[in-house]
This record gives C-alpha cells, structure tokens and sequence, in this order.
C-alpha cells in the first residue's frame, strides 16, 4: 500500500488511541484561531488531493469553524409577538450542512477565490471544522491548466452560496436519483414551476 493509503486507514478509525489524542490537541489549538483562517498545508492530505487539491501555485487552503447543532431564529430578547406557531426561537433545523455553512463563510472572506471542495477535520462538543480548498481563478497557472481552468469561467462565481459543490448538491437532493427523487431535477422550484405553469400557446 501506498503512502495516502495509510493515511487512509488512520483517518478511518477515529476511535483509536494515536487519532483520539492528535483529534484532542488539534481541537485545542483551533479553538485560539479565528473563525476563519488560512493552512500552510491541508491537514489531511489524502482527503484533500482526492477531492481535487494540487500542491501548485494557485491551490489554498482554509479552515473554517462552524458551531454544532440547531440554528436559532433572529428574535429580539427572543420574543416574537405574534402567533404561537412563530413563537419557536431554538431547534430551527437549517436546510443545508454545517459542511456548506464554512463552504459560505471560506467565500465570503476571500470573494476572489473559487471554493472547490471541503472536507471534515475535527469537532468537539461545541464546534466543528472543515476544511476548504480554494482556487485562484485569475493565476495563470491556474488558467493554463485545462483540468481545472473550467473553474475560472463566469458561472462558478460563488458557487458555493448556490448549492453547486458536492456538499450543496447533497443538501439540494442532487445525490439520489430514481423513484422518489424524480420531483429533485433540475431544482425543486424549477420542477414545481414547470408543473404549474399553464402555456395557452397562440396560433396566428
């Protein structure tokens, strides 16, 4: 076996003594970080090439911390003066992963850069971390690559706050296909839209 399959089988048992105590002390060091930060280098590097990262000029990674659990609803001292069925503050389930709420945050702070993948990291009782590989559209080494210049045109501008890497096409249902699924393609409001809207073609 190889180098990264190794690594492989390590990451797998997350359980195991080595794992458990590196897991423990990484998540001490992440706490003092910012929220959002820049990585040397990935810290899982077999995850990261196989989800498309090269150690070559244009390639970054990020680490992004995202709290565990529920979303809570922007209430004032969480009061909603209305009806009581408005009246839930905590346990509002978010429709997309914790996984694409970094994916968001990595964009949002570097806007110039393309989010092309993410991977897990760590977590302990309060936060989890992902770490995000992202490119630089605009470096030549970068367009003159033709397995991975695609990622410079226009339309993947921000592609992560529209559902289009794997974690957002997961969130969106895009990862089954089949009977029961049928209602997912090309989105829900697009499939809903096709099959409501009536057309009175016109004859001249």
């Amino acid at each position: 076996m190889g180098a990264y399959k190794y690594l492989q089988e390590l990451w797998r048992k997350k359980q195991s003594d080595t794992l458990r105590f590196l897991l423990r002390i990484r998540a001490w060091e992440y706490r003092r970080l910012p929220r959002v930060h820049r990585c040397p280098r990935p810290t899982r590097t077999d995850k990261a090439h196989a989800l498309g990262y090269k150690r070559k000029q244009g390639y970054v990674i990020f680490r992004s911390r995202v709290r565990r659990g529920d979303r809570k609803r922007k209430a004032r001292k969480g009061q909603i003066y209305g009806k009581p069925k408005h009246h839930g503050i905590i346990k509002q389930k978010s429709s997309r992963s914790l996984r694409c709420l970094a994916e968001q945050r990595v964009g949002k702070v570097a806007p110039n850069l393309r989010v092309l993948n993410s991977y897990w990291v760590n977590q302990d009782s309060v936060y989890k971390w992902y770490e995000v590989i992202a490119i630089d559209p605009f470096h030549n080494a970068i367009r003159n690559d033709p397995r991975v210049n695609w990622i410079a045109l226009g339309t993947h501008k921000h592609r992560e706050l529209r559902g289009l890497t794997s974690a957002g096409k997961k969130s969106r249902g895009l990862t089954v296909k089949g009977r029961g699924h049928s209602k997912l393609r090309p989105s829900k409001r697009a499939n809903w839209k096709r099959r409501n809207t009536i057309l009175l073609p016109r004859y001249r």
